[in-house]
């Protein structure tokens, strides 16, 4: 009996082709692309899970607050955290403490001739491996980190430095003076964690290492607890030791605690700054759970469409069989076989599309991604679960209706001119593109609030401004000679300094003044720079004047005593010291020990992120910890620029690869998350009004062939063509109209919400819904136009004489 199954099944597809074809295309599609976001989906669920601790692991963080100055909450610590709390609490098993080497700026590393640049270069305590246990491909996990001086790298690092050879023993030289043996080799990390180290140097190689401080934070701690510890139990000591070791009892306005936060929450649910990575969005992960779904739901509600407008020509079909002694079972199980097999034939198509998707979606979203992601042989499963329920969402309706015809009636033609479901019909479509109508507002309003960022003014001029990390520093006289050789070349307009990315500035602070009580402090963002900074940056002063070289001698003097600093204060830090900027000058100040004086008042300027409301920031001349050099460079001369600067650097730098990127490049990579969803969306709702659109072309084929008869008398009366695709359409309207009329509300609502975490946002206009509405129905008339034409055009003898 499977034979026949098939047999007929063949042969009704192929006959039908034009519709087994737009069926296969429309679910394949939605298969596919459901399968690309979801395995992304997982990807971002799976950040951290493999580590066998997690659910025992907590990172501590910083929170701060000085009077009425906005809290500050931080991922780093000082260096006493893990050793003091170790000690003192007993529900603390290990503690790591990581320090990257060289924040966001690459680490250059040589090796015999070999010259590379890292960024992924941390330092950790010996308790690494037991906190985060970690394959060992080389070495022992015990004693790895137990001496200073030693490293362990990951397998990719082995081979790209040694190649086959044993790593063990080998000794590379980090920013040309700190030499390391390399005493492991571990299995590479994968993607979805948050420490993902390629260089893992032991932290008591490090002088900080000697210390158990509490008055700098530049270290990230966890804690690894014993299994029946209880966090809440452990958080309520951990507040009493800060209450007690950490506050000024003098100062009650001036709050410090430190927060434990579970390790496998991070990825997706961290609100802290400073982390290791960049923390995802589990808001974006429910928005492309949506659409992954609704893209499969879409698929299978389009293959319904396009089987029940097939139905009516089938029925004569069921009928004869039904009077040749099939049952109503058999012809419903051979419909649901029919369904099976276009089901089968559309997932092996989707399993195609998604291998092809891969490497698109990867390069999108900055991970590597496939169906290894999935555990194992949970893809299996997942695609004979999607099999079954597709076939059944989509054939049992459709397999119900046909099989449930009546052969006296559908013999005598009457089955044809029934409207039997044509309620539930319109009802999918008016789903369908109420969805497509979301995902093109969402897209629309996506892109609106990205192009504001990207042209907002920053306060700062980025264009044109090459960056060239110089790792853990650069010396006064080396950037005084690279800085002079440069500005004799035209093309170079301009070149400074700084510690931090302009545009990402992270050091925390706390500044107080002479003319304020005693126990004032403001937390304040600061950032030490060269003295151009300002007018390289293009940064408006509104009050004082810029640094000048008496500045930067007297802050950089040898003698503590001497030593006195200028400070540029943008308008939020004056607004909340309580001054003007014009009675802001002169002032003295003291930031975190550095005495001096406001020598200017700059006009407010991002140094964050947009979705963070402009803070106080100091900038202030200090050469002791420059990890950027930038270059403004003209227009007009690029390449050129490009090149000399690679001379000038090979020059200076002869132990450190040249590389570069550009200022607003660094301002792009912010917004990378919402440019990927932003994207993600686009593609994927014109994925979905295709599917939606082929949808719709069964509908009107349906109608087509229901009004066969009717349009052929039209015709013989004398209607037009214009006047027939008009009646034909017109219902298509309607139920676009529903479509626009319930979706304006629901994309303005959940738009509003996605806008809510910028703290700087566009203003959604009513034209983003007219022109969403009109391009819908325009699409809709585009696709229906096809078939109401054709059904028009068609002779009305040979309609009728069918008939």
């Amino acid at each position: 009996m499977l034979k026949n199954y098939f047999k007929i099944a063949v042969r009704n597809l192929w006959k039908y082709k034009t519709n087994s074809i737009v069926s296969i295309i429309g679910l394949s599609l939605g298969i596919g692309c459901f399968l690309l976001l979801a395995t992304y989906v997982l990807h971002e669920i799976r950040y951290d899970r493999f580590q066998v601790n997690g659910d025992h692991i907590v990172r501590v963080n910083l929170f701060y607050q000085s009077g009425d100055s906005e809290p500050v909450n931080v991922a780093i610590t000082a260096t006493g955290v893990a050793p003091v709390f170790a000690r003192e609490f007993e529900e603390i098993k290990h503690a790591v403490r990581l320090y990257p080497l060289s924040g966001d700026a690459a680490v250059a590393v040589q090796y015999g001739d070999k010259l590379f640049n890292e960024k992924k270069v941390l330092f950790a305590d010996s308790t690494y491996f037991s906190v985060f246990p970690t394959h060992f491909i080389e070495g022992d996990a015990n004693t790895a980190l137990s001496q200073p001086n030693s490293v362990v790298i990951d397998k990719t690092t082995a081979q790209k430095y040694f190649g086959n050879e044993s790593a063990i023993g080998k000794s590379v030289t980090m920013n040309e003076k700190l030499t390391l043996q390399v005493t492991g080799v571990m299995a590479d990390i994968p993607s979805y964690s948050h420490i993902k180290p390629n260089w893992l140097a032991s932290y008591s190689t490090l002088p900080r290492s000697k210390s158990e401080a509490f008055d700098s934070a530049n270290d990230y701690t966890y804690l690894l607890l014993k299994p029946n510890a209880n966090v809440e139990t452990l958080q309520a000591k951990v507040d009493q030791f800060a209450i007690k070791n950490l506050n000024n009892p003098q100062d009650p306005s001036s709050k410090l605690r430190l927060k434990l936060e579970a390790f496998n929450r991070i990825h997706l649910y961290s609100n802290v700054s400073n982390g290791l990575e960049a923390s995802g969005n589990y808001k974006y992960i429910y928005i492309l759970s949506g659409v992954a779904l609704l893209i499969l739901v879409i698929a299978c509600i389009n293959f319904i469409n396009l089987v029940t407008a097939r139905s009516a020509v089938r029925a004569r079909e069921v009928g004869v069989r039904k009077v040749m002694g099939a049952g109503r079972a058999e012809v419903f199980r051979q419909y649901l076989f029919e369904c099976g097999l276009i089901t089968i034939a559309a997932i092996v198509i989707g399993l195609l599309i998604s291998f092809l998707g891969f490497p698109v979606i990867s390069n999108l979203t900055g991970s590597a991604l496939g169906l290894n992601i999935w555990p194992s042989f949970s893809v299996v499963l997942l695609l004979v679960a999607l099999a079954i329920v597709v076939t059944l969402l989509s054939g049992l309706y459709p397999a119900a209706v046909l099989s449930g015809f009546e052969p006296v009636k559908v013999l005598k033609g009457k089955v044809l001119a029934t409207n039997s479901g044509s309620g539930l019909r319109s009802s999918l479509v008016v789903f369908q593109f109420t969805i497509s109508i979301l995902f093109i507002v969402g897209t629309i309003i996506a892109n609106q609030q990205l192009h504001f960022i990207q042209n907002k003014n920053l306060g700062i001029n980025p264009s044109q401004i090459v960056v060239m990390d110089v790792g853990s520093g650069i010396s006064e006289s080396k950037l005084a000679a690279m800085k002079s050789e440069l500005l004799t070349y035209p093309v170079m307009k301009s070149v400074t300094a700084s510690y931090d990315s302009p545009v990402n500035v992270q050091g925390g602070y706390t500044i107080t003044a002479n003319d304020k009580p005693q126990g004032f402090q403001l937390n304040i963002t600061a950032i030490p720079v060269e003295k151009d900074f300002v007018p390289t940056l293009g940064m408006q002063l509104i009050a004082g004047q810029n640094f000048n070289n008496t500045d930067i001698l007297r802050a950089n003097t040898d003698s503590a005593e001497l030593r006195h600093y200028a400070f540029i204060l943008n308008e939020s830090a004056v607004k909340a010291m309580g001054w003007t900027p014009g009675n802001a000058i002169g002032k003295l100040v003291n930031l975190n020990g550095r005495r001096g004086e406001v020598k200017a008042v700059a006009k407010d300027f991002h140094f964050r992120s947009l979705h963070e409301k402009i803070g106080p920031i100091a900038i202030m001349p200090e050469y002791n910890y420059f990890g950027k050099v930038m270059v403004k460079v003209a227009g007009y001369e690029t390449t050129q620029a490009i090149e000399l600067l690679r001379k000038n650097w090979k020059a200076n730098f002869p132990m450190r690869p040249f590389e570069y990127h550009f200022l607003d490049q660094e301002f792009d990579q912010m917004y990378k998350a919402e440019s990927r969803v932003s994207t993600i969306l686009g593609l994927f709702s014109a994925v979905t009004i295709f599917i939606s659109c082929l949808g719709l072309f069964a509908l009107i084929a349906f109608i087509s062939e229901q009004r066969t008869k009717e349009i052929g008398v039209r015709k013989v009366l004398g209607a037009s063509v214009a006047s027939i695709v008009v009646l034909l359409s017109k219902d298509f309207v309607k139920l676009m109209l529903i479509a626009i009329i319930i979706a304006t509300p629901a994309a303005w609502y959940a738009m509003n919400l996605w806008l809510a975490d910028f703290a700087y946002q566009i203003k959604i206009s009513p034209w983003t819904f007219v022109f969403t509405g009109l391009g819908a129905i325009a699409i809709a008339l585009i696709t229906v136009s096809f078939q109401s034409i054709k059904a028009a055009l068609m002779n009305p003898v040979k309609s009728l004489k069918s008939e």
